[in-house]
């Protein structure tokens, strides 16, 4: 058995098919003998039936003065010639001296008899396919017996052979057969196998071939190109990533290098307490970059969140009450609209989406919650000069911070929409910038609690 699971599946589906092959084919001559041993059987009993036949009329013409010893008749030679009495007049050699085999005779008017004689002074045979013709000689009617062995259930050894022979031709041709046919049919396969071996993490960009007909082969070819279609965009997206996240942590550390290095070269003159402030200005924005990264890391690996009721017009009341003073907020908010996740979550994403309208609302930004379709919907519009439709998307790229915000506030991460989005994904729902009249107009979009 462990020998046989180490077999390819070339070998396997061949020695199936042979398997099969030779199940099928010896099932068919096993249904096929006696099919053929009735018909040789007819065949025999017809050859008997001549000869006893040809030697009654002998007998018939002959009796009882000029019958002689018996030779084979018709390939026949078991033949016994019996008188009224019961007396052997006439026989073959093989049964020179027997007594009759049988005493059956012709019923009636009938002058044929057809039985079987089981018997043990024939060497070799137990039974004898009888047949026995009736002759009329002198007034008295006599018995001719002609005796053919009856076939065994393999007709002869002969045929059993030749059976055999014919099986496990047949079942090897078939599995030869099959062979080339499986062949065949899984060589994609290896061309999918060499084409998947040679491709690596920095050859990405080649895919396997596809079969010439829309079968089972050619769809494990679009399965696995649509997954390395897949993996070579998660692995740009992580080269992206890394080359991102990496110059946006070399900033602030090359920024409190070069204020390091300055005061060390005049320490006498170096107002140390601004240099200070600066420095924790720097770790402050290099301590934000590492916060948002593990927090998308987190959001990335599923890690599991809390599942509970949440009010999001109270969630935005409690984040409108722990905010700074700074632009004007009015909130429109309808009680009663509660969805299912994590407070703590959808707390940094309202805050994420209000920091975002902070820096670029003119006076006053809007905060509204309402239903929708059964879908709770959460909108923060600012009063800004807003985003053109073809970046509104862009924005939510990591580390992605358009011009106009890279001048209103130069120590953002550009990761809080991103994270923004990956919160409302984990939590069934949407992020999208709608258009608006003025401003930015970010709308989230979560399933409500089902009643």
């Amino acid at each position: 058995m462990n020998v046989f699971r180490r077999w390819s599946v070339r070998r396997r589906l061949t020695l199936a098919a042979l398997l099969c092959a030779l199940a099928g084919y010896g099932a068919t001559a096993l249904f096929l003998t006696p099919i053929v041993r009735t018909m040789v059987t007819g065949f025999v009993t017809e050859e008997a039936a001549r000869a006893a036949r040809r030697i009654a009329f002998a007998v018939e013409r002959d009796a009882p003065a000029r019958l002689r010893p018996l030779s084979a008749v018709e390939g026949t030679d078991l033949v016994q010639v019996v008188d009224e009495s019961g007396r052997i007049r006439q026989s073959s050699a093989r049964l020179t001296g027997q007594p009759p085999l049988t005493s059956s005779a012709a019923a009636g008017e009938d002058v044929r008899l057809d039985t079987e004689t089981c018997t043990n002074r024939v060497p070799g045979v137990r039974c004898l396919i009888t047949v026995g013709f009736r002759a009329y000689v002198g007034g008295t009617r006599w018995m001719v017996y002609a005796y053919t062995p009856e076939l065994p259930w393999y007709i002869s050894p002969a045929y059993a052979l030749t059976a055999a022979l014919g099986v496990l031709l047949l079942s090897a041709l078939t599995a030869f057969v099959a062979w080339l046919a499986v062949r065949k049919a899984l060589a994609p396969v290896s061309a999918i196998k060499d084409e998947l071996a040679e491709i690596t993490a920095t050859d990405l960009g080649r895919r396997v071939p596809r079969g010439a007909h829309r079968d089972e082969l050619d769809d494990l070819a679009r399965t696995v190109n649509d997954t390395l279609d897949r993996l070579e965009h998660a692995v740009e997206q992580q080269r992206r990533f890394a080359s991102d996240a990496s110059h946006d942590l070399r900033s602030p550390v090359a920024a409190m290098r070069t204020q390091v290095e300055e005061a060390m070269l005049a320490p006498e003159e170096t107002d140390w307490l601004g240099t200070g402030e600066r420095l924790l200005g720097s770790l402050d924005h290099l301590q934000s970059i590492v916060a948002d990264l593990l927090t998308l890391a987190r959001l990335e690996a599923g890690v599991p969140a809390l599942r509970e009721p949440v009010d999001l017009s109270g969630l935005v009341t409690d984040e409108l009450r722990r905010r700074r003073e700074g632009k004007r907020v009015e909130a429109r908010l309808r009680l009663g609209v509660v969805v299912e996740g994590d407070a703590l979550r959808l707390s940094r994403l309202l805050a994420n989406l209000l920091d975002n309208a902070e820096r670029h609302a003119d006076t006053m930004i809007t905060v509204t919650v309402g239903e929708q379709d059964g879908q709770a919907v959460l909108e923060v519009l600012d009063d800004g000069a807003g985003i053109v439709p073809d970046q509104r998307e862009a924005v939510f790229r990591r580390f992605t911070r358009l011009a106009a915000s890279r001048r209103r506030d130069a120590g953002g991460t550009g990761l809080g929409l991103s994270i923004a989005r990956e919160i409302a994904e984990a939590h069934g729902g949407t992020l999208t910038i709608e258009p608006s009249e003025r401003g930015a107009r970010f709308v989230l979009q979560i399933p409500l609690i089902s009643s």
